[in-house]
């Protein structure tokens, strides 16, 4: 009994490690964006890395320029979404180390936004693909991005891992177990009676 409270202990002290890194992603998103902002001219395009440049735009919309000019209603969202992932990540009620990082980066990304939002006004965007046509994105983005396509694995794999379950019946219920089929009473008359 001891080693499960232990490792209990344990899983406990490990999850409380992944709100800090939902804080790391928000003050690295909120650093990247200043240094933007100060250091930028607005629209201008300066090389970065090989197929990235560094710019700096001012989104008013969600992902891919969507619903452009609604700020408040994309904030009053924003900030939804983040109380709702703050109290699954600190409650603790996906504890398999998938869910807490993909929580985590989504957490981050969602908050770094709405601080833009709710400071600004718009979303602070900066890094250009130059090998593809495709929104200007930011720190903010890649973790809300990285973090639905981990959040995405975690439930396909978790559906592989209960390989009696098809997909939809994992209610969180306990599974019915069969009962054992009895043999049909022989009839009289019957070949071998």
């Amino acid at each position: 009994m001891p080693k499960k409270k232990e490792a209990k202990e344990e899983g406990k002290r490990i999850a409380k490690r992944y709100p800090a890194l939902a804080i790391a992603w928000i003050v690295l998103d909120q650093v990247v964006k200043v240094s933007i902002r100060s250091g930028v001219p607005y629209r201008e395009m300066l090389p970065f890395l090989p197929g990235l440049d560094l710019t700096f735009v001012k989104n008013t919309g969600a992902a891919f320029s969507m619903f452009s000019n609604q700020t408040w209603i994309l904030t009053v969202f924003s900030a939804v979404v983040s109380v709702l992932l703050t109290v699954v990540l600190l409650r603790d009620l996906l504890p398999h180390w998938r869910a807490r990082l993909a929580l985590s980066l989504l957490l981050g990304g969602a908050v770094g936004n709405f601080i833009d939002r709710l400071l600004l006004g718009y979303v602070t965007d900066m890094f250009a693909t130059t090998f593809v046509n495709f929104a200007v994105f930011n720190v903010a983005d890649i973790g809300v991005v990285v973090g639905g396509i981990l959040l995405c694995i975690h439930v396909i794999l978790l559906w592989k891992d209960t390989p009696d379950e098809k997909p939809g019946e994992n209610s969180g219920h306990p599974k019915k177990t069969k009962t054992p089929e009895t043999p049909a009473p022989k009839q009289k008359g019957a070949k071998g009676s």
